[in-house]
């Protein structure tokens, strides 16, 4: 086991995937010499060179249409899309031809796949680059949709996702890339897309949540274990397309009460499917109301610290609303 970063742990799965399989390339802008505006890609230029780690233009809708045809042409391409706020350009691209391939063909064409893009808040990005973009590719039926908290999570789900024969969104919460830090095999290993993970188990409450909100989420329940005594628990759902359905109700059925956290905008957010799987399937199992806990509707994260430290969910009001719902 070696203690890494989640961002290092991203790089060195796309490094053992790129030696592993010839077919993996990695695709973006500036994730060539300059490796990547957060250095996801640092060293991979020079190992691999030019041919397989290619600097792409300022056009993310070309950069998805490659990554495409290289897929159908039986190549394994990792599209980077520096910010998932620019991802925009591409939409048509990911939601109406990546992801219904496999369906339109029945099954006899993949896209093997990879978009990978920092999402989120916290590092005083402002409107153009802290927006979270998950909820409206969790709506598409033909993606999958990854976004991992933890480095040993980063380093097996994106392994997973570059085998995957279709195609595959991974999300990266930008605010962890060097705050969350973890043990993470030195081995090969994947994780496999779909499953949520038990984050912390606990009896009195469960809480929800992804990307950064989950290992804030985890920081909070510790905090209430030592000054309130209660004991909750934290699932961290890891993927939303597909959604581990039997681990959320299986832990509202021994706590009761559910929490819902994620940072992007509320109304509509992912967080809301959550809710309505709960409402529909777990309602037999809870003694409180459903609670969701997320950013406010506005048009973006602002620039302004101490504005962006009101726009975001941290340790104390993710505590602060277990507290209250579990009547603390």
């Amino acid at each position: 086991m070696t203690q890494m970063t989640l961002i290092d742990a991203v790089r060195i799965a796309m490094d053992e995937e790129m030696a592993r399989d010839p077919r993996v390339f990695l695709t973006g802008e500036d994730v060539g010499p300059r490796g990547g505006v957060f250095r996801a890609s640092q060293g991979l230029f020079e190992k691999y060179g030019a041919e397989r780690v290619i600097d792409a233009p300022l056009a993310e809708l070309s950069i998805v249409a490659i990554g495409i045809g290289a897929a159908l042409a039986d190549l394994r391409p990792i599209c980077e899309i520096q910010f998932a706020d620019f991802i925009h350009p591409a939409f048509n691209q990911i939601v109406n031809e990546a992801a219904k391939v496999y369906y339109r063909s029945n099954g006899t064409w993949h896209v093997p796949l990879v978009i990978r893009s920092p999402y989120g808040g916290g590092v005083a990005g402002g409107l153009y680059h802290s927006q979270s973009v998950e909820a409206f590719f969790a709506h598409c039926p033909g993606l999958k949709v990854v976004i991992p908290s933890t480095p040993h999570d980063a380093k097996g789900l994106l392994k997973s996702a570059i085998r995957d024969p279709n195609p595959v969104l991974f999300f990266e919460p930008k605010k962890g890339y060097r705050a969350i830090k973890g043990d993470v095999p030195d081995d090969d290993y994947t994780v496999p897309i779909g499953p949520a993970r038990i984050a912390r188990a606990g009896r009195d409450l469960s809480v929800f949540a992804y990307g950064m909100m989950a290992h804030y989420a985890a920081q909070a329940a510790e905090k209430l274990a030592r000054e309130d005594g209660l004991d909750v628990e934290v699932v961290d759902l890891r993927t939303l397309l597909p959604l581990d359905k039997a681990a959320i109700l299986a832990s509202v059925k021994k706590t009761g009460k559910a929490l819902i956290v994620y940072e992007a905008n509320y109304t509509m957010g992912y967080g809301a499917e959550v809710a309505a799987v709960l409402a529909d399937e777990g309602f037999e199992y809870l003694d409180g109301p459903v609670r969701r806990l997320a950013g406010p509707d506005v048009p973006g994260v602002p620039f302004s610290h101490a504005m962006q430290e009101y726009f975001m969910p941290n340790p104390e009001t993710i505590a602060n609303a277990m507290r209250e719902l579990a009547g603390y």
